[in-house]
């Protein structure tokens, strides 16, 4: 199997099908540290923005990658962190567009487009999926978690007027946490904002997998099914509840339950040994926890995974 160091999947997605993920920075280097990330807690926020890693190789690897016969239906600026942080997201967007005959996008949480080269850069996807979970300078704050240099109006704006110059597919993503900001009050204010960017659609999201901070806990599907009607256009749910996986990735998920019946491991581990993302060991290990058949472990600063001890599925739990 050929390894890239700046590309992986294509990893299946509810948004966007197979999707091929392009990661431009090293493990966590985002400008937010959201509560319910599931890579974990970012360290170190961080509003840098340079070359982390070199646009040759990027361009390299997507060419030898389809040149294999690699293919897809969405490539996925995504990954460890904050792509538009990387100062030449947009020459790889671009790249893509060139190269590639699936569209572009563009996965950001949208807090630098305040900036007027990153919105610039930023109009070359041909989708583009923002974020916006927080209604205020204090929800801002809870949730996500900013660089303290951020500020919440800003990014805001910026992404309001990205809105104005941007001729593709604008995508929201709202990620709902249990008693963080969920209540009715909170989602109608959120939706009031969401509104202003006159998104062509909207993704209604919740901690399904395991979250940065363990006292994150999802709001129930039927809820967020009511909590979607708030929106305009409406939300999709695009939360996972299911606790079983398709037949497609089954036999990744028996081989890494295998591995954790004979010892406990972080993501990082289990992506290392099976030559994974961490992004998608996390679908693996979420759908593995909501079935009973793993569990995590807190040590110190690290979430290790190790098989239950009931050994066999435990029954949904009802939402």
């Amino acid at each position: 199997m050929p390894t890239y160091q700046t590309i992986f999947g294509p990893v299946p997605s509810r948004r966007f099908g197979r999707s091929l993920g392009v990661d431009l920075t090293p493990m966590k280097t985002c400008c937010f540290d959201c509560v319910f990330c599931q890579l974990g807690p970012t360290r170190h926020p961080t509003l840098e923005r340079r070359e982390y890693v070199p646009v040759q190789t990027v361009k390299e690897e997507i060419l030898r990658w389809r040149d294999e016969g690699g293919s897809a239906d969405f490539a996925t600026l995504s990954g460890s962190g904050e792509p538009t942080l990387h100062s030449g997201f947009g020459d790889v967007l671009r790249f893509l567009k060139t190269e590639l005959p699936c569209p572009a996008v563009l996965l950001t949480n949208g807090s630098l487009l305040y900036l007027p080269e990153v919105r610039a850069a930023a109009v070359d996807a041909n989708v583009a999926k923002l974020s916006l979970s927080a209604w205020d300078a204090d929800s801002f704050r809870r949730v996500n978690r900013p660089h303290p240099d951020l500020d919440f109006d800003r990014s805001l704006a910026g992404m309001q007027a990205f809105r104005s110059a941007f001729a593709g597919r604008l995508w929201l993503e709202v990620f709902l946490v249990a008693g963080l900001n969920d209540a009715p009050d909170q989602v109608a204010r959120i939706a009031e904002l969401a509104a202003t960017l006159a998104p062509d659609k909207i993704h209604l999201n919740t901690a399904v997998r395991p979250p940065a901070e363990s006292t994150v806990q999802p709001v129930p599907q039927d809820r967020m099914e009511r909590l979607a009607d708030r929106f305009r256009p409406r939300a999709e749910v695009i939360a996972d509840f299911s606790p079983r996986p398709g037949s497609g990735v089954a036999v990744n998920e028996s081989a890494i339950l295998d591995m954790l019946r004979r010892r406990p491991c972080t993501a990082r581990q289990i992506a290392d040994v099976f030559g994974m993302h961490v992004n998608e060991v996390a679908k693996y290990t979420g759908h593995l926890l909501r079935a009973g058949r793993i569990q995590s472990l807190p040590r110190g600063d690290q979430i290790y995974y190790e098989a239950s001890r009931a050994g066999s599925p435990s029954a949904p739990e009802s939402e």
